[in-house]
């Protein structure tokens, strides 16, 4: 397996540049400018950077400044490292040439008198030409804001990072648009999260990223407990329609908390950075699920104030057949189990921000999530012992799983002068957790003989406290710094009940009640420096410190895992030659575990699957390494990234056979061993035309695991696990006739490798329309997978025992959406406001 994923490396790298021609390679023509008043700019050869301007090297210097502020056309959102070319009004040659930094400032030094136009040029923008620049001795020209405009017709540029595209690449992430995505509307966050590229989604909403699902889910650049808890069931709270983007951030600088050893994906929601009132309706209705949201803004003068609720409910039959077999026992069962879903969940908020002065700015909110899912599951067992029938019995189980979250933020902003900044952010976030079960228990005549109920109830509150500051320091640098603390707490409580037919419940002496406390205390420290080199190149580098520390207790004995403390590096490099783009980053990681993994409760809602948590595991540590080159060829934008990743001390599930349940087998979390991960994953974006694109990508990667399981004489043995997992998706988009819009796109998501199996790869697809009348109507209808649900296969094995599984999710879907707006609102430039970037990611509960 080893040696053919080395020779489809090889074979891909040896492909990608006899085709582009290499780093370098490949010419891009120029793209329409527009000068600033908005004429049709000139068809002038378009430059990106100070090597391919072809420079006069006789032309004069001076002592004279030229400098400004590259904005999208929003007016808010600073384009990164734009480039920017000044020619000789006469000449028409080109004599000096710069980059935007992050926050798309740029100056041009030593600039001589005379008379000159500059062009500023990014990939996805048209070309915006500045004409009848004068400049006089000693004497500085500020030319304050340069707006971009995204360009789907600039073909020969980089398109995605357009206006209208779905993808962008920005310096230290990759942006996915979904507000631009019709295929999602009237579902939830997991449904945007599977078009996003890089990432993947089972089943049951979990998420990884190349292949690690090791992940910190941020909403808003910040934290909340309602992802600490469970990312899947979090991910289903957030309404589709509420999300801006999606931002997959795979080699995160020092400034954000190093907890996510596979990554951070960061959620931004929609927001309003309009003058006046407005509000907005979404309605849907389908087979399999409905919505209702409502959202408003008001913004006067110095005040905004903005409201929101978002409620969806849905409905989901599966099936599951499995055949499971205990070695040390030789005992055989046959399982079928029917289940059917129904799920409500909520989300409201409302947030403030006022403008104290025209440096200082202060911003607040509340948001408060709910999630009601009942889960029904009639479960047939056959049990075999030597091959001889030995039980028969029949579960009707009831299973609930709520939850209740708020999030409190409050964040302040002071701005000394452009670049430098201070900001205080403090966040309050508390979820409540149910967990609980009913179990219905039938005898061979199909009367209740046994009844039994599980309740779980948790809590895990987290506060945060940080502070940041951005000092720049000349044109071509800047450095950045904070401190911050987190506290949280986790409580568990939860006992078992046990009746006979209809007696009352009485405690369940073989399953004794217990609890979980458990306090976890992180303080950072982090550093973090960008500059810019004579030749262009872009290194950021930094790095954090973290300190934790553990305690708590259970029923049993006090938890005691030693304090740690972590330095965690990062480094970002970045070159554009013409129309390439290089990066090299590496990062360093770790993943605290999380409440799911920690909770020490026993489910037994499946007597043959039992789950519970170890509240005694360690955190896992990551080293990262990246190296990605973009490019446009023609119509064409492809990125291809090279990655590897290395895991010691990985959180991982491992099956057992139950030593007081004969038949069942017990799967919990312990720190197994390393994990480590080589591949490839490209992403592209095709313009046909103006009104059809085509975007999609591919991932390969080679995974392997080792660790530990125990034999048959119940000695731990070692154990290791590879193979090579290929997934991919694409989806088209047309804009239609009288105001007309389709999207067209499927994905697959190949065999998925564990430490004891694999779980089996499974395809999606969907298909949605639209149409707008005029600017306050619109409605739409989408589809997934209309040709039938999903099948998956999934398989464990290991000296002691053996399961294979098929799994049917009948999630075949038609919904109806609407959209009404009403309100007069304007559009006003926004002033920035402070983001607490460094935040946890792990769990999800949203």
């Amino acid at each position: 397996m080893k040696k053919l994923l080395v020779i489809c490396l090889s074979f891909f790298v040896s492909f990608t540049f006899a085709q582009y021609g290499g780093p370098g390679g490949g010419g891009m023509g120029g793209g329409g400018g527009r000068d600033r008043s908005g004429g049709n700019g000139d068809q002038r050869q378009r430059p990106t950077s100070q090597e391919s301007l072809n420079l006069d090297g006789n032309a004069p210097k001076g002592n004279s400044k030229i400098s400004g502020v590259i904005l999208n056309e929003n007016g808010k959102d600073p384009v990164e490292y734009a480039n920017i070319a000044l020619y000789d009004a006469k000449t028409k040659k080109p004599v000096d040439g710069t980059m935007a930094d992050e926050k798309g400032t740029f100056s041009l030094k030593k600039v001589a008198a005379g008379k000159f136009y500059i062009q500023v040029s990014f990939i996805g923008y048209k070309t915006e030409t500045i004409n009848d620049i004068t400049v006089e001795k000693s004497k500085d020209v500020i030319l304050g804001v340069v707006k971009l405009i995204g360009d789907v017709k600039s073909l020969n540029e980089v398109v995605v990072q357009g206006q209208s595209g779905l993808i962008e690449e920005k310096v230290d992430r990759l942006v996915y648009n979904a507000e631009k995505d019709l295929t999602t509307k009237g579902g939830d966050a997991s449904d945007v999260l599977q078009k996003v590229p890089m990432l993947s989604v089972d089943l049951d909403g979990n998420v990884s990223l190349r292949g690690s699902n090791k992940l910190r889910v941020l909403i808003n650049n910040k934290p909340s407990t309602i992802i600490a808890s469970n990312i899947a069931d979090a991910l289903k709270m957030i309404p589709a329609d509420l999300i801006k983007s999606v931002e997959v951030i795979t080699s995160p600088s020092a400034r954000y908390e190093a907890e996510g050893s596979g990554g951070i994906i960061n959620i931004i929601t929609k927001k309003s950075s309009l003058q006046g009132l407005n509000l907005n309706l979404d309605a849907g209705a389908g087979l399999r699920g409905s919505n209702l949201g409502l959202s408003g803004n008001f913004r006067k003068g110095k005040l905004g104030i903005n409201i929101g609720g978002h409620g969806r409910a849905s409905y989901s039959p599966s099936s599951t057949a499995s055949e499971q077999l205990i070695k040390t026992t030789n005992i055989q069962t046959n399982q079928t189990q029917e289940g059917r879903s129904f799920m409500m969940f909520g989300r409201y908020n409302i947030g403030m921000d006022y403008e104290i002065s025209k440096k200082q700015s202060l911003s607040a909110g509340v948001s408060f999530g709910t999630r009601n899912m009942n889960r029904f599951q009639l479960l047939t067992s056959n049990s075999f012992t030597n091959g001889v029938p030995s039980s028969n019995t029949t579960r009707d189980v009831d299973v609930f799983d709520n939850s209740y979250n708020t999030d409190y933020n409050l964040d302040y902003i002071r701005t000394f002068k452009p670049g430098q900044e201070w900001s205080v952010s403090a966040l309050y976030s508390n979820s409540n957790l149910i967990n609980n079960f009913n179990a219905d228990i039938f005898g061979s005549t199909n009367e209740i003989v046994s009844r039994q109920k599980n309740i779980n109830n948790n809590t895990n509150s987290e506060a945060t406290l940080q502070t940041d500051y951005v000092h720049p320091i000349g044109k071509n640098s800047n450095f950045e710094m904070g401190i911050k603390a987190i506290m949280r707490g986790v409580n568990s409580n939860y006992e078992y009940l046990r009746g006979q037919n209809t007696q009352e419940y009485v405690p369940d002496a073989v399953n004794p009640a217990g609890f979980l406390d458990y306090d976890q205390n992180v303080y950072a420290g982090y550093g973090s420096y960008m500059f810019r080199t004579k030749n262009k190149y872009n290194f950021k580098i930094g790095v954090r410190y973290e300190y934790t520390e553990i305690g708590g207790k259970d029923q049993k004995n006090d938890i005691v895992i030693p304090a740690y403390d972590n330095l965690v590096p990062s480094i970002n490099i970045s070159k554009t030659i013409k129309a390439s783009t290089y990066k090299l980053a590496y990062n360093k990681r770790l993943q605290r575990p999380g409440l799911q993994q920690l909770n020490p409760n026993v489910n037994l809602a499946n007597p043959l699957n039992i789950n519970y948590g170890n509240p005694e595991l360690n955190p896992e540590f990551t080293d990262n390494l990246e190296f990605s080159l973009s490019k446009s060829i023609k119509k064409t934008y492809i990125n291809l990234a090279f990655f590897g990743r290395q895991s010691n001390n990985t959180i991982s599930r491992i099956s057992k056979p139950s030593v007081t349940r004969p038949g069942a087998f017990e799967t919990t979390w312990q720190n197994i061993g390393k994990e480590q991960a080589l591949g490839i994953n490209t992403y592209g974006n095709v313009f046909f035309s103006s009104k059809v694109t085509l975007n999609g990508g591919i991932n390969v990667y080679y995974k392997y695991l080792e660790g530990k399981q125990p034999n048959l004489q119940n000695v731990l043995e070692n154990i290791s696990n590879d193979g090579i997992v290929i997934g991919g998706r694409m989806q088209m988009n047309l804009k239609l006739k009288q105001s007309w819009s389709a999207q067209f796109g499927g994905g697959y998501r190949g065999n998925e490798i564990n430490l004891q199996g694999w779980e089996g790869g499974f395809g999606m697809y969907s298909a949605g329309v639209r149409k707008d009348v005029g600017k306050k109507y619109s409605f739409g209808l989408g589809a997934d997978n209309f040709f039938g649900g999903i099948r998956v296969r999934s398989e464990t094995d290991s000296p002691t025992l053996s399961q294979s599984s098929t799994r049917f999710m009948y999630n075949s879907n038609v919904r109806f959406t609407l959209s009404y707006k009403i309100g007069n609102m304007r559009f006003v430039e926004q002033k920035k406001r402070v983001k607490n970037d460094d935040v946890k990611e792990g769990g999800s509960d949203n």
